[in-house]
């Protein structure tokens, strides 16, 4: 347990069963009246963002989340399966669990698995990957200073808007939290 003055971003809270994790918190002190706590809260499992006010100094139950790295080795079925890279213990993760990170990760790649008691709950990303595309179609000649972009599909299976000039098999750093263009890696 820990009081509404301790909140800060990154805190889990488990209010009525359910985890949440705080987004934005904010310590209030109007003139008149008591000082509370302004949050925002993302349900860990279904991703809903809420607000909800605190009143100072109220008890809170904090969840403990276990935050490790793991190994993504392959997919078995509809389970995604991680191994720890301390213990070499192998999990098994449902695609709902995984969520969009499947469109970013390839067979090999360090994630970080975060855990409450012995259950995933989400799989965290870095802020970027390098893939290579897959397809695309060929840019047409004098449209390379035009700024345009146009549909390609990466190595994961994943559709994100490049520049017209990128071509088939050229390896791209996309951002995992939006899935945009962040530029052309060179080997």
């Amino acid at each position: 347990m820990a009081t509404s003055n301790d909140i800060k971003n990154g805190t889990v809270l488990r209010i009525d069963g359910q985890l949440w994790t705080i987004i934005e918190f904010q310590h209030v002190k109007p003139g008149k009246g008591g000082a509370f706590v302004r949050t925002k809260m993302k349900n860990v499992l279904s991703g809903k963002v809420v607000d909800k006010t605190f009143n100072a100094g109220i008890k809170v139950e904090t969840a403990n989340v276990d935050r490790r790295d793991f190994q993504y080795l392959y997919m078995d079925g509809s389970d995604f399966v991680f191994m720890d890279n301390d213990t070499y213990d192998q999990i098994h993760i449902q695609a709902e669990t995984v969520g969009d990170a499947k469109d970013y990760m390839l067979e090999g790649m360090s994630v970080m698995v975060a855990s409450n008691e012995g259950t995933p709950l989400y799989v965290e990303l870095p802020a970027s990957v390098v893939l290579e595309i897959t397809y695309t179609e060929p840019g047409l000649q004098g449209d390379r200073s035009t700024g345009g972009t146009k549909p390609a599909t990466l190595e994961t299976g994943k559709e994100i808007q490049v520049p017209l000039f990128l071509e088939q098999g050229t390896k791209v750093k996309v951002d995992t939290r939006d899935g945009s263009y962040l530029g052309r890696v060179n080997d």
